[in-house]
């Protein structure tokens, strides 16, 4: 398998699944139910390791109680843990709200992050290198990674030449109406002269995959929907997966968007490492 590394958060997830839908300016009733591991980062990379990839997480959490148990368990996970930074700060720590139909909304209140971009990942040996940040001073250092190995990028951020990327990848959600109709526009200002593919995720409705000379769709089943905390980083990972693998885009999108809708089955932001196995039997 490959070696991947990955860019992104750890976190602590404190979930409260709410009885009611999430609505502005209301009283509304919950329950605790408690604390997991999560961030971007660390979903892709547990989901990345269970496929079987030696997998580098980059990434910063505190000096503390949640920071210890954070790196143990992604450790547990097969997560090759050494690039992660320790910080004289608190630990991201992010309240998850899960309304009735799964869908959730994330309140980060701490956050983590180097005072400098991770110059450790230049350093680092990789065939893939996957960034789920929103730094928006990583430029200069996947510019010098992009020669070397494969980059994707999830955005935002939409910065001109925020992200020198092969692929590129977004939310319909997390897109202004103008990018969402030409998103290979809005990919050449991010990643530049070597980007080949914008991807565009839309939840239930599946993903498209944008290149110069043309676009692809890869539906979604239908599903019940449990927690879609942690699908947009399952679908990363799947699309990582793939395309580490050399298989062409059309399969890659399909692969990440069952990967994606996998995720949602189950009441967790990181996918569980039988479903990662049960989809690449």
């Amino acid at each position: 398998m490959a070696a991947v590394v990955v860019v992104g958060s750890v976190a602590c997830d404190e979930v409260v699944r709410l009885k009611e839908p999430l609505a502005r300016g209301v009283h509304l009733n919950g329950v605790r139910s408690g604390v997991r591991l999560g961030g971007g980062g660390a979903n892709t990379a547990v989901a990345l390791a269970a496929a079987g990839h030696h997998t580098t997480l980059v990434s910063s959490v505190g000096r503390d109680g949640e920071g210890d148990t954070l790196v143990a368990e992604l450790a547990r996970a097969g997560v090759d843990t050494s690039a992660i930074a320790r910080c004289d700060r608190p630990t991201t720590h992010s309240i998850v709200l899960v309304d009735p139909d799964g869908e959730r909304t994330v309140v980060n209140v701490a956050r983590c992050e180097e005072d400098a971009p991770p110059e450790r990942l230049l350093a680092i040996p990789a065939d893939v290198v996957f960034v789920r940040s929103r730094r928006r001073d990583l430029g200069p250092l996947l510019a010098r990674r992009i020669g070397e190995c494969m980059v994707v990028a999830h955005v935002p951020p939409i910065v001109p030449g925020g992200c020198p990327a092969h692929v590129l990848v977004g939310s319909a959600p997390d897109l202004s109406p103008e990018d969402a109709r030409a998103p290979l526009a809005m990919g050449a200002v991010v990643a530049g002269d070597p980007l080949r593919w914008v991807v565009v995720t839309a939840g239930p409705a599946g993903a498209r995959a944008f290149s110069s000379a043309e676009t692809l769709v890869a539906p979604a089943e239908r599903v019940e929907t449990v927690d879609t905390t942690g699908a947009g980083d399952a679908f990363a990972a799947g699309l990582v997966h793939a395309l580490v693998a050399g298989q062409p885009m059309a399969q890659a999108l399909a692969l990440a968007v069952r990967f994606g809708t996998e995720a949602t089955r189950f009441a967790g932001s990181v996918m569980p490492a039988e479903a990662v196995r049960r989809l690449l039997c």
